[in-house]
């Protein structure tokens, strides 16, 4: 069995209502556990307090505001090469999820930083790459919306996803690239296996990741098929009207 087989929207929909419900629940579990126990059963840090514990959503949505950018970066790249329309509407799918969750890392960052900092905003490297990103959601959602031509509209935010991939790459690794700036570096790095956090804060965090990760699943799956189906019904509302 390839995995290009999905590629097939019928073969993609019955997969996708197969899974739905495991990912659903498994995220609903996930994030409950994650924040209740980092929220109300971790202890205060002892050099920052009760604000500490906004990292169990700080972090995990910055990771996948990142992530799902990657994610729509592999399936336009597939839609420029091999054509198949289920990746080019998963791309546009995964967008909304992508910049509410970028929304959240910018807000919940903002809160954090207000009593760490002395301020609500700092043009430090991290967060002004960050600002960038949502920026490029916010083009990539309103360029699908502007054009009316599917394919064209697929082409032309494949494009624009690649550009903005550059900033998803400053906005994750921007702390390494300029030793200056006010964001702290990463507690929990991925390439390494290292981590700065202790336990207490660690586990409740990892839970909370995986949540968001296999919530973000979901959430792409669920309106990937609504757009397949969307453009069903537009295709067939364009059939009756040129048999009109």
């Amino acid at each position: 069995m390839s995995l290009w087989e999905y590629a097939n929207p019928v073969k993609f929909l019955g997969l996708s209502a197969r899974v739905q419900p495991f990912l659903w629940a498994a995220a609903t579990i996930c994030v409950v556990v994650g924040l209740i126990w980092g929220f109300f059963a971790t202890p205060d840090d002892y050099r920052q307090g009760s604000t500490v514990k906004i990292i169990y959503l700080h972090v995990p949505a910055a990771l996948m505001a990142i992530n799902a950018w990657f994610m729509m970066l592999v399936a336009s790249l597939i839609w420029l090469i091999r054509r198949h329309h289920v990746s080019a509407l998963a791309a546009k799918a995964a967008a909304p999820v992508g910049i509410t969750m970028t929304l959240i890392a910018l807000v919940t960052g903002a809160i954090w930083g207000q009593p760490m900092w002395g301020t609500w905003w700092a043009w430090d490297p991290r967060l002004t790459s960050f600002l960038i990103l949502f920026l490029f959601y916010l083009g990539y959602i309103a360029l699908w919306e502007a054009v009316e031509d599917p394919d064209t509209a697929a082409d032309l935010t494949s494009v624009l996803c690649l550009v903005g991939s550059v900033f998803a790459v400053l906005s994750r690794y921007a702390v390494k690239f300029w030793n200056q700036g006010l964001h702290q570096g990463t507690s929990v790095p991925m390439a390494t296996g290292g981590r700065t956090v202790s336990d207490v804060f660690f586990y409740p965090l990892a839970i909370s990741m995986v949540g968001f990760g296999l919530l973000f699943l979901a959430l792409v799956l669920y309106r990937t098929g609504t757009e397949i189906r969307l453009r069903r019904a537009r295709a067939l509302l364009a059939r009756r009207k040129r048999e009109m």
